[in-house]
């Protein structure tokens, strides 16, 4: 996999970032018992998946693959 270069790009890494903070702050929430900060939480966590995408479109992710002829 590492010879492969998956998820080794600027919007994988920032998008995975995003995720697990917003994963820390839903797992606090949680523990504290508190529903709207739980909420939150997760809502950051499908942030970080939609900036990874829009990095991803915005050419900062892993460039296709070219077609084997």
């Amino acid at each position: 996999m590492a010879g492969s270069s998956h998820g080794h790009t600027p919007a994988a890494w920032t998008g995975v970032i995003i995720a697990f903070i917003g994963f820390c702050i839903a797992g606090a929430f949680m523990v504290l018992a508190n529903p709207v900060g739980f909420w939150a939480g997760l809502a950051v966590v499908a942030l970080g998946g939609v900036v990874g995408m829009a990095m991803r479109a915005a050419g900062m992710g892993q460039k296709k693959a070219a077609a084997a002829a």
